[in-house]
């Protein structure tokens, strides 16, 4: 019958043996020391590199790990008496290594109690769990900037909606942009979004078979989150417009949307143009009627602008609608 702690086949020497468990350890990452109960050392293995030390002819705490370390260990099993205790503590060596000694005391047939110590390298794992908190903290921030994203445009929709009907219209359209700026973000580990497809995933849903309409030149510029979130909603805008009050579709004429990197003011901006050109046989006054007195103006105007510490300007004539935002690259936000 094999005992569950340990086998070993008849014959089979100790030295032999121990030539096996050496690369098992290390692969491990592992050092094991036993000490008997006086505290005397009877075998080390594979010290971590930062406490290797050569000639050591009768090792103690102190001489491996220092004073510091050696009186932590000393403490750990002071209060460690009888056999199957446990403890363990933690040390930092500089600003990356963190190292876990777990003790415990083993009844040997034998020789009395003995502790066995054995030191872990934990720095990777301690780094992956601060990058993860780090993850934790960033997707809380977030959120709470997305949640406040939503409220505003709740309250605003609400605001120019004449009816629950419209209100819920207008408000599954915006919220649907933001979702499809989110996931650009989400898909970039959250660096952002680039502006050629923020435009294409703004424009598809409403012109699935007539994308062409929509074409886009200029400087392909990562955007912030912030920034991202708040052009996509003002393209959402721009396109709803378009499909619902301009003369897109029926007249089939491109629509151009520009993207340019320019240095103003003693900042690197971004300069964004909508340029649409309308049906000449529509009023100006029934367009501008039609198209600024909602809601969707508020975002273009004041929203988007706001939001990224730019500018913009929203100009409907009788032949074209055009909007430029600029805005300084550094203030999207974040």
């Amino acid at each position: 019958m094999v005992n569950p702690l340990t086998w070993q086949q008849a014959g089979q020497s100790d030295d032999k043996l121990r030539e096996f468990f050496m690369p098992a350890l290390v692969d491990l990452g592992a050092s094991i020391m036993i000490q008997d109960a006086g505290r005397n050392y009877l075998f080390v293995t594979h010290l971590p590199e930062v406490w290797a030390v050569e000639h050591v002819r009768t090792p103690t705490d102190v001489s491996l790990f220092g004073d510091e370390v050696g009186a932590k260990l000393a403490t750990l099993k002071d209060g460690m008496t009888e056999a199957g205790r446990k403890g363990h503590i933690e040390i930092t060596i500089g600003t990356e290594q963190i190292y876990e000694f777990r003790v415990q005391t083993v009844e040997f047939s034998n020789g009395g109690l003995h502790f066995v110590t054995t030191i872990i390298d934990r720095s990777e794992e301690r780094h992956r769990e601060r990058l993860l908190r780090a993850l934790l903290r960033e997707v809380s921030h977030r959120s709470k900037n997305l949640l406040a994203i939503i409220q505003s445009i709740a309250l605003q929709t609400a605001r120019y909606s004449g009816s629950l009907e419209l209100f819920l219209h207008k408000f599954r359209g915006r919220l649907y942009s933001l979702s499809q700026s989110q996931d650009l973000i989400t898909d970039s580990s959250w660096r952002g979004a680039y502006f050629f497809e923020l435009v294409q995933q703004q424009t598809e849903k409403y012109l699935p078979e007539n994308k062409h309409l929509v074409r886009v030149h200029g400087d392909n510029i990562l955007l912030t989150p912030n920034a991202s979130l708040h052009i996509g909603l003002a393209l959402h805008e721009l396109i709803v417009n378009a499909v619902s009050h301009g003369s897109l579709l029926r007249s089939g004429r491109v629509i151009n949307v520009t993207c340019t990197r320019m240095h103003l003011n003693g900042h690197d901006s971004l300069e964004m143009i909508w340029d649409e050109v309308l049906d000449a046989s529509r009023s100006s006054e029934d367009t501008e009627d039609s198209l600024k007195a909602h809601f969707g103006s508020t975002v273009l105007e004041r929203v988007v602008p706001a939001s990224v510490n730019g500018k913009a300007q929203y100009v409907i004539s009788s032949d074209r609608i055009s909007y430029r935002l600029v805005f300084p690259l550094e203030s999207g936000g974040d």
